[in-house]
């Protein structure tokens, strides 16, 4: 993000109602590669290209906010490879960590892994350092520091299925797996922090979240992402594009500032839930709108968007969740103007 784009984040997130209305995206490997012209794995094994690909994505579309902005990851992998994870990386498709505890009693002695030295987070890191001098000669900087929820991490460590379980039949070794995550999550926000003294944001993301009751995220979630949230920085912007109406209530008491969620729910209602307290990143539907759309379709969606709602504080227009797949120029165009011309 350029110094004006954090600037107008900051002034979205304390409830000015900006002239024009921002617009920004979550950009990733499930849109970013293909829209640039090459593969997934070409996207993370070669920093050169990671690089250009999203340069290239920030001067196409300069009236954009991209969050994080220049994410260095290696797709759902990236944090469970620290932990010992077996990664697969098709060429052109999403790659996908392996289980590691097979057993709830292996809990017990799952070491806590050191980021600066395990699995695939050294390359994140250095992926950065190496990309740093080019984003800065770009106006950009490093403003988040980037990682997958604890409950999420724990669902590729164990499968979602076993994870779930275990919560239910075996409360303590599940708290533990938690307790031992948000452990090694503090100390990879810390390191990515000390690394990049510009970052002053953290984002997390748990689709996890979304598929428990409120007895078990009061339980498993809320305390540890109070922990999480807990550093002194500005922006605390939470993805969870799962169902949220259990924990959106408590977003404020998280700590979460800024919020990306699905697209089956309303802003106005999140707003309500959340005493308008929470700055919302959406929501118009991503996949089915926005890559599947022509621009009539995406220059309606926005308009009914503005259209609906009460109010227009502490809103960064975008669609429920992350970009999808196969979203066109065309059609990022066509919403960031719609909503500038709103």
């Amino acid at each position: 993000m350029t110094e004006q784009q954090w600037k107008d984040l900051q002034s979205v997130l304390r409830g000015e109602v900006l002239d024009p209305l921002p617009a920004g995206f979550i950009i990733d490997c499930p849109w970013l590669p293909n829209w640039y012209g090459i593969s997934i794995l070409d996207y993370f094994s070669n920093d050169a290209l990671w690089l250009d690909a999203n340069l290239k994505a920030v001067r196409e579309f300069p009236d954009a906010m991209f969050l994080p902005g220049f994410w260095s990851e290696y797709g759902m992998c990236t944090e469970p490879s620290a932990f010992g994870a077996r990664s697969n990386f098709p060429r052109n498709e999403f790659p996908h960590a392996h289980k590691v505890i097979r057993n709830s009693s292996e809990i017990d002695d799952l070491p806590v892994p050191n980021p600066k030295t395990d699995g695939l987070l050294p390359f994140v890191l250095n992926r950065l350092r190496l990309a740093k001098p080019r984003i800065e000669e770009a106006g950009h900087a490093i403003r988040f520091a980037v990682a997958r929820g604890p409950l999420n991490i724990a669902s590729y460590l164990m499968g979602s299925t076993e994870f779930l379980t275990t919560m239910m039949m075996e409360p303590d070794r599940a708290e533990l797996l938690i307790r031992k995550i948000t452990g090694f999550l503090k100390d990879w926000i810390d390191l990515q922090r000390e690394t990049f003294p510009s970052i002053d944001g953290i984002l997390l993301l748990d689709d996890i979240i979304g598929f428990v009751g409120e007895t078990e995220f009061r339980t498993f979630g809320l305390p540890y992402f109070k922990e999480l949230y807990g550093s002194d920085v500005s922006v605390r912007f939470l993805h969870n594009d799962a169902p949220c109406r259990v924990s959106a209530p408590f977003l404020p008491e998280m700590g979460v500032n800024l919020f990306n969620m699905g697209f089956d729910i309303a802003l106005n209602e999140l707003k309500d839930m959340t005493q308008n307290r929470v700055t919302m990143v959406g929501n118009i539907p991503p996949r089915d709108v926005l890559a599947s759309g022509d621009e009539a379709d995406v220059r309606r969606a926005a308009e009914d968007l503005l259209k609906g709602l009460k109010d227009r504080s502490r809103i960064v227009f975008s669609c429920g969740g992350g970009m999808p797949p196969g979203v066109s120029s065309e059609n990022i165009r066509t919403f960031v103007e719609a909503i500038r011309n709103g």
